[in-house]
């Protein structure tokens, strides 16, 4: 197992565990890591502390185990997240790639109010943001890209 400092464009730091760095890129490559906090797909890897030449001795954990529980959420937890994500998109249109533009026709009255989801690039999910637009991401994952 091998951990990573990661960044999202909005600045997000968090940390990704690995089977390899090769599994970190592959899972990267095919958008399977997201900004935890933002739902972001734009992450990179950060320097981590054992890189920048510290002279200080590194924190050691003691418990491993311990420790990745406390970052890992569990299968029922997981399980409760699954539901309460595909609820939330059952009772949404998916508008796909016209997301933003939808989402704009309903904030300026110009489409009828209901309840959307889709696809939008980091970009316009910033735009919507500055134009007053809640959006919500949410980490819809295809059955066929779980494990």
């Amino acid at each position: 197992m091998i951990i990573f400092d990661l960044s999202c464009s909005d600045n997000h730091r968090f940390e990704g565990w690995f089977r390899s760095a090769d599994d970190f890129g592959g899972q990267l490559e095919r958008g399977l890591v997201s900004c935890p906090q933002c739902g972001s797909a734009d992450i990179r890897r950060l320097p981590s502390v054992l890189h920048l030449g510290s002279v200080a001795p590194s924190p050691v954990v003691t418990d491993r185990k311990e420790a990745a529980q406390a970052t890992v959420p569990t299968a029922p937890q997981l399980s409760a997240l699954r539901a309460v994500v595909e609820e939330i998109a059952s009772k949404a249109e998916d508008v796909g790639n016209q997301f933003a533009d939808e989402a704009r026709k309903i904030h300026y009255h110009e489409a009828p109010s209901r309840p959307i989801r889709g696809l939008a690039t980091e970009d316009d999910c910033s735009a919507l943001k500055d134009e007053g637009i809640d959006i919500l991401h949410l980490p819809i994952v295809k059955p066929e890209d779980m494990n």
